[in-house]
This record gives structure tokens, C-alpha cells and sequence, in this order.
């Protein structure tokens, strides 16, 4: 595969292993600015570890990646923060902090050594704040807030961050309904801006309202990549989630509903 520099994100051949298993094989992906793409799959599938894979913190098992057209292993890691952000799953608050030092974490591939933050830098941490809905929380402590308001912390920090590649990894765990939409509609809006936004989700149903391209994961080594709209169907998210699943029609797109028949593929 040629590598684009116009190319937002790109892999090629890329292979995800586990010991004594392969989760994916060979994936050849090529990601442009302004795409959202979901990543979908039953647990353990490997959703998490190929994020971490495309964000450069573990090895392939084979294959390469590129971001704008550069290989990421020869990367510097500051540049490729500057680049490229992960949001994981799961965030460990290992010091005590309140919620504006930690979300000025995100600042800091922008910011030279031994320099503090900026005016402009603070503006930028408020100005994410204020679009998870967060914005009186400055001063409160971490280890005060719920669950759901440490997770909004999380993304500002990466939205702080200011990449131009999003790596997502289950962005809504945590929030309540009304905030699982209001962040997809904030990254939608980013990948309208111009950024690329790679997201894992469970729910296929959001995947179809926000993202562009699925690519679902079937953690046998197995892939399937399209556009949403031809990709997410019955008979491929049945087989995807080893269950029965039906669709009705609901405001001009298909409803996803499991039938809770188990099928063993």
C-alpha cells in the first residue's frame, strides 16, 4: 500500500495478537480528516488493544502505521502527541488533583520544557471544560467527583489535547444517556472541523448515527470494514455479536434490537 501524506491515519497489514491468539490480521486502513470511524465487537475482541496499537503503545504483531504519512514507531513521541490523542477506557488518578490541573495535562506536548502553562493554555483547558459540561468543576478535587464526571474530565483533557487524530476507546463509559450523545455530537462536530475520530462503541445504534465507516471485529482475526450505512445489517451484527439481531425502521434508519437468541457462528 502507497502511504499518503494527506492521510490522517493509515495501517497496513496491521496484526493484533494475543498470547495464543490472534484478535485482528492484516488490516489495511486508510483514514482522511474529517472521517469517524467505529470500532465494534463483542468484549475481549480487541477494540482496546488495537487503539493502543494505532496510538503506538504496544508493538503490531506485523504491519505498520502511519500518521500523515509518517512511520509512528519513528516518530518522536511529543510529536505524536501533538498529533494523536487516546482516550482509554479506563483512567487511574495516581496523584491528588483538581479537575483544571488535570485537564491542562492535555497542554503539555504543546508546551516547551520547563515552561508552566500559559494564559492561552488555561483558555483552552476552560473552553473543554465547558463543552462536557464541566466548567464549575475547576476546583474540585478528583477524588470527589462520580464516575460519569470523571470520565467528562478525561475527554476534556483530550480535547485540550487539540490533536488532529482522536483515538476513542468506549468515550461514553460512564455517562448517562444524555451524555453518551452530547460527547458524540461533540466529536461529530470535531470531524466536521477537520479532525479524524476513531471511536469503539458497543452500541451499533450510535455507530450508525455518528460514524462514517464501521470496522467490526470479530477477535478471531476476522475484520470487515464499510461504510455504515451498507455495513450494519442483521445478518453481519448477528454474526458480529453471536446473536440474534433484528432491525425496525426508526426516523429514516434502521433500529438495532438484540432478539437475545444466542447463535453460535
Amino acid at each position: 500500500m502507497s502511504i499518503s501524506p494527506d492521510r490522517a491515519l493509515s495501517c497496513d497489514d496491521l496484526t493484533v495478537s494475543v498470547p495464543g491468539r490472534t484478535l485482528l490480521e492484516s488490516l489495511t486502513l486508510q483514514l482522511d480528516a474529517g472521517e469517524f470511524l467505529a470500532v465494534l465487537g463483542q468484549n475481549g475482541s480487541g477494540k482496546s488493544l488495537t487503539l493502543h496499537t494505532l496510538a503506538g503503545l504496544r508493538k503490531p504483531g506485523r504491519g505498520s502505521i502511519h500518521v500523515k504519512g509518517k512511520p509512528l514507531e519513528a516518530t518522536p513521541r511529543r510529536t505524536v502527541a501533538q498529533q494523536l490523542a487516546l482516550l482509554p477506557q479506563h483512567t487511574d488518578d495516581i496523584f491528588p488533583s483538581n479537575v483544571l490541573d488535570t485537564v491542562l495535562i492535555g497542554r503539555h506536548p504543546h508546551i516547551e520544557r520547563f515552561q508552566w502553562e500559559s494564559g492561552q493554555d488555561r483558555r483552552h483547558a476552560l473552553a473543554a471544560l465547558a463543552e462536557v459540561d464541566m466548567e464549575t468543576f475547576v476546583d474540585r478535587d478528583l477524588a470527589t467527583l462520580s464516575g460519569g464526571e470523571r470520565r467528562r474530565v478525561a475527554i476534556a483533557q483530550v480535547l485540550t489535547q487539540d490533536p488532529d487524530v482522536y483515538l476513542l476507546d468506549e468515550p461514553g463509559n460512564h455517562l448517562d444517556p444524555q451524555h453518551q450523545l452530547d460527547v458524540l455530537q461533540l466529536f461529530r462536530r470535531r470531524s466536521e472541523s477537520g479532525k479524524t475520530i476513531v471511536a469503539s462503541l458497543h452500541d451499533a445504534n450510535l455507530a450508525m448515527r455518528f460514524a462514517d465507516r464501521c470496522l467490526l471485529l470479530f477477535g478471531d482475526g476476522r475484520w470487515q470494514l464499510g461504510d455504515s450505512t451498507s455495513i450494519l445489517n442483521e445478518a453481519s451484527l448477528s454474526e458480529l455479536y453471536s446473536m440474534n439481531i433484528e432491525s425496525v425502521p426508526w426516523r429514516s434508519r434502521p433500529l438495532f434490537i438484540p432478539a437475545g437468541d444466542r447463535v453460535d457462528w
